[in-house]
């Protein structure tokens, strides 16, 4: 009886769905428990797992392909590098700013932003390829209609009739939420998103289906109640807020995350987010 989904972000394609469940599992168990909410046995909690739609194919371990600076495609790909790297040097002290980066030839502001996201907390260990790939995933999702309703389609078939709450983190926010709209037939849903890109304008917010309309966004009709969850420093989660976007039923929550701030554990458990978690499950007992 799967009473949670789990939607994960970028940057998964190799885990495993069974994998990711045992990372998050420990840490939804934590927020919902400071939270005064029931356990959560491990069979009622699915992931939604879509990660290896973007492993790359062939085999001898190849790995992620050799990318740098020149392979970043102009548009979406250099322009979410752009913005990661502009508020990470808002956020953070030790990165920085891109100035007049703007004007520059691409391969050369790119370097600059892979250089300067090196120092951020939030992309520390993580090699120039790797930055790149997942940047590229974000492009790949929004750009190959093939590839977003296959991803959207592996969330659709964790969804069962005893699935009360769905826990979205970064892209997977955006995957729930357009298989929610297109999916108005099913029963009542609570949605609680973490680290969500959706308001990013221009980015993510335009490029939503369904098409925003008036600067604002579709209430995804199977969804009763909407908590989103955002960290202040979350480089991803530019607009922390998303009532403005997409309705004043969207509630709206600050927290904490300490210096992996997009990190998906420390949403976890936190209190909000388990709060959340425990408003949503039918049947909990009311927290103290």
């Amino acid at each position: 009886m799967t009473r949670v989904v789990l939607v994960h972000g970028i940057a998964q394609q190799f885990r495993g769905g069974q994998t990711l469940l045992a990372d998050w599992y420990p840490a939804l168990c934590d927020g919902v428990a400071l939270a005064g909410g029931p356990r959560l046995d491990p069979g009622e909690v699915a992931m939604a797992f879509y990660g290896d739609l973007f492993r790359p194919a062939g085999h001898r371990g190849l790995g992620i392909p050799e990318l740098d600076a020149g392979d970043v495609e102009e548009g979406l790909e250099r322009d979410l590098l752009l913005q990661w790297w502009e508020t990470a040097a808002r956020a953070e002290n030790r990165v920085p700013g891109p100035e007049a980066a703007a004007r520059m030839r691409t391969p050369d502001v790119v370097q600059r932003a892979l250089n300067a996201l090196s120092h951020s907390a939030f992309f520390a260990g993580l090699s120039e390829r790797l930055m790149i790939y997942s940047v590229r995933q974000v492009r790949r999702y929004f750009t190959e209609p093939e590839l977003r309703e296959r991803i959207r389609e592996r969330f659709a078939s964790a969804v069962t009739e005893s699935t009360e709450v769905i826990v979205a983190h970064s892209l997977g926010t955006v995957v729930a939420y357009e298989t929610l709209c297109a999916r108005p037939d099913w029963p009542d849903l609570k949605l609680v998103t973490l680290g969500s890109p959706l308001a990013v304008p221009r980015l993510v917010f335009d490029r939503l289906l369904p098409k925003p309309a008036q600067g604002r966004g579709r209430w995804p009709a199977p969804v009763s109640r909407w908590s989103n969850i955002a960290d202040r420093g979350d480089v991803v989660a530019l607009a922390k807020e998303l009532a403005p976007h997409f309705g004043d039923r969207v509630c709206d929550v600050l927290v904490h995350n300490g210096a992996k701030a997009h990190d998906v554990r420390p949403y976890l458990t936190a209190v909000a987010t388990g709060r959340a978690i425990t408003d949503g499950l039918r049947g909990a007992a009311g927290r103290p």
